[in-house]
């Protein structure tokens, strides 16, 4: 799947706009990245398409950023302009569509760095 196809998905499973679903999933990527080791992230970036990965490479930090759901919603929120909602249901998209094309253990493993309520928000997806 390429950066295009992403985006169209991601759009098609949160009800946006292939253009927002593309804002969204940059700040998302780049925030969540942030939140993960810098090894973590940087194993994400490298299973990624090159226009997906860039806000991975973006976000990454040498220090976890620790915050919740709520606080990434609210950060990708004032980012791109959407409401909490559409956040919501995209960031379960952007999530979803992370999982179709990233090998296994490296979702998995990136999900580990997550707080559960991450794991929570794709798995009610499956």
């Amino acid at each position: 799947m390429d950066e295009r196809e992403f985006y169209r998905t991601a759009a098609q499973r949160a009800g946006l706009s292939r253009e927002e679903a593309a804002d969204l999933s940059w700040a998302t990527l780049q925030v969540l990245a942030a939140r993960m080791s810098d090894g973590e992230a940087r194993d994400l970036a490298r299973a990624l398409p090159d226009g997906l990965a860039e806000p991975v490479r973006a976000g990454r930090t040498r220090r976890q950023k620790r915050y919740g759901l709520i606080e990434v919603e609210q950060q990708v929120s004032e980012r791109i302009g959407l409401t909490q909602q559409e956040v919501h249901e995209g960031i379960r998209a952007v999530l979803t569509t992370l999982r179709d094309i990233v090998p296994d253990q490296v979702f998995t493993e990136a999900m580990g760095q997550l707080p559960g309520e991450f794991r929570t928000l794709v798995e009610e997806t499956a």
